[in-house]
Order: C-alpha cells, then structure tokens, then sequence
C-alpha cells in the first residue's frame, strides 16, 4: 500500500510518503492530526462471498498508462510497475520542489510520464525504493557500519559526533553520514526516532544489525531520490 498525507505543515518539506504490508495506522508517517496518512492498497477484495482480488486503479487511467509506457521492448506495464512509477514520482526532489504548494495542502497529483523511457526510468528507480524501504533482504547491500566498544548494549546517551552514532559512552556505530542522521521520512528521522524509542533499553544482536540496515536504507534512498529527473516542460 503507499501510504501519503493530505497536508504537509511540518516546515521541513515534502517527505510524506512511504510504503507498507499489511496493516498500517495513522501516524505511520507522521503522528501530527493535519498531516496523519492514508493507506492505499494496491488491491482490493471483495465483501461477503466474492473474494475476488481487483487492481485498485481506475481501469481507464491505468489502461492510459499502460499505453504511454509501451515501447519497442514493451507491451504495457503491470500494477507494480505502475505502483512504482507513482512511488518513484513521489520521491522526485525535482517534483516535491516544483509542486511544494500544492503538496503542502492536498493529496499529491502524479504526472503523466513525457515518454516511456521517462516511465521506465522512474519505474525502476520506484522499484528500488520500494524494496527498501519493505527492507527486502536482496535490496540491501552489504553493512559497513560496524558496531564498536566494549559494554552492555544499553541505549543511554544518544549523539553523532564525526560519523558515529554513540548509543552510550562507551559503544558506537561508525560510518554514519550525516544526510542518513537527519533524513526525514514524513516527520520522523527514523535513524534517531528507532534509538530514543530505545533508550533505557538493551540493544540485541539482531537490533543492532537491524539498525545498521536503516542506516544504510536511509543512505541508498538518498542516492536513489538524487537520481530521479523528471522533465515538467
């Protein structure tokens, strides 16, 4: 399901806009009352008897997009390419700056793709970004954020200071950018949301692997969005 809000007040910008499984609440992407999300899924079932699966896109503007994105090696997108092309879009920063305004006040509007190479490109860019951010286990690359210093694991005294992330005097995460530190998904900066969330609290083996994979999702999510182009001529 993508998840997007309807208002954008925070002052930091557009970043309102993620993806999920299954079922999501409202402060999924930010826990203000004017900015909290709206999940819509990709498809839809019937009530009653009728368990029938349907794409939840309008059957003539899906079939309008499936047309723009026919090329010499295509015969149409599918529901995911398209779900991704509209997730690429969303991440954009040529888009978010261009339609700021509009997307400070209403549910974001997607342009119709140039061309199919346009679709394609930013398809496939979408893709990469899904992935990620549902943490497919073959979409992270490998972790080079190696957790040092001898201690307990407790989370105690949370800061950055030249590319480390200290959970506590003694013990810290390394290589960390400072773009991963503060970047903002919706409200939160998940890199310093997830570590206060635990403080006073004893990081696992698997926490602490897990966190060096947001680490390392926020990173690649930044170079993907950087190479997204769209042309709004």
């Amino acid at each position: 399901a993508l998840s997007v809000s309807r208002q954008n007040k925070g002052g930091y910008g557009y970043s309102h806009v993620f993806c999920h499984k299954g079922i999501a609440e409202s402060s999924l992407i930010s826990n203000k009352t004017s900015e909290i999300s709206s999940s819509l899924p990709l498809y839809l079932t019937g009530q009653g008897l009728d368990q029938t699966r349907r794409i939840n896109f309008d059957p003539e503007l899906f079939q309008r997009i499936k047309d723009l994105s026919i090329c010499d090696k295509s015969s149409g997108a599918n529901e995911i390419e398209v779900f991704d092309y509209i997730y690429g879009v969303l991440h954009c920063p040529k888009y978010r700056e261009t339609f700021a305004e509009f997307l400070a006040i209403d549910f974001p509007r997607i342009p119709w793709p140039k061309t199919p190479d346009e679709f394609w490109d930013i398809s496939k860019k979408g893709s990469c970004l899904r992935k990620l951010h549902l943490m497919d286990a073959g979409s992270i690359s490998h972790v080079d954020r190696t957790f040092y210093g001898e201690g307990n694991n407790l989370v105690s005294k949370i800061m950055l200071s030249e590319e480390k992330v200290w959970i506590n005097d003694k013990q810290y995460f390394d290589n960390v950018s400072d773009l991963s530190w503060s970047f903002f998904i919706g409200a939160y900066q998940p890199a310093q949301k997830w570590l206060k969330d635990r403080k006073g609290k004893q990081l696992s083996s698997e926490e602490i692997m897990h966190y060096q994979n947001i680490l390392k999702i926020l990173d690649e999510t930044s170079q993907v969005m950087n190479s997204i182009d769209m042309d709004f001529g």
